[in-house]
């Protein structure tokens, strides 16, 4: 009789591994509330306000989102979540995995970069230096400026292996199920 792995028996080790593990991730959640160096804003699942008047350093967020109506005057760095500027970001603003807006007479003091992610600047939305959104879109008022390059990679260069890829995976569970079936039929 074949073995299942419900009815394996377990390792000794499995249980206090496992309990470790779950230490863990819990400690982990735990000592993921806001942290603040110096005027800097990091924040895990938390989204970042900066308020009109406000001023912070650097704002990082992961899993979250950054709105700006005041000023940050380092780097702001989002992953999974989107930045919002109605204020100005004096240096950077990188976006993985999200959207950056920038609304009316924003200002971006250097480069603005995203990844997988859409761009929208409103008008005389102003970007200092470079533009670059590698697989996503560009979309900027005909007043909007961007002083450097503007560098776009649509999203298709990933579509056409994507497709083969799935046409690929496809094509085995169809010849699976058609084996299954032939072998099924030849019992009868």
């Amino acid at each position: 009789m074949r073995e299942t792995l419900l009815q394996r028996p377990r390792s000794p080790i499995a249980k206090p591994v496992a309990a470790l593990g779950w230490a863990l991730t819990l400690w982990l959640l735990a000592a993921a509330s806001p942290a603040h160096a110096a005027q800097d804003a990091v924040h895990f699942g938390e989204a970042i306000q900066v308020a009109p008047g406000d001023t912070v350093h650097d704002a990082v967020c992961f899993f979250c989102s950054v709105h700006i109506k005041g000023a940050v005057k380092g780097d702001v760095v989002v992953f999974f979540g989107d930045v919002e500027i109605d204020g100005s970001a004096r240096q950077d603003v990188v976006s993985f995995f999200g959207q950056v807006k920038a609304a009316d007479e924003a200002r971006i003091g250097r480069d603005l970069v995203n990844f997988f992610g859409g761009v929208r600047l409103g008008k005389h939305a102003a970007v200092g230096q470079d533009a670059v959104v590698m697989f996503g879109s560009l979309r900027a008022d005909d007043s909007a400026t961007i002083g450097g390059s503007r560098v776009v990679e649509s999203g298709l260069v990933f579509s056409v292996p994507f497709l083969l890829i799935a046409a690929g995976v496809w094509f085995l569970i169809q010849e699976t199920r058609w084996r299954r079936r032939r072998r099924l039929l030849r019992g009868y």
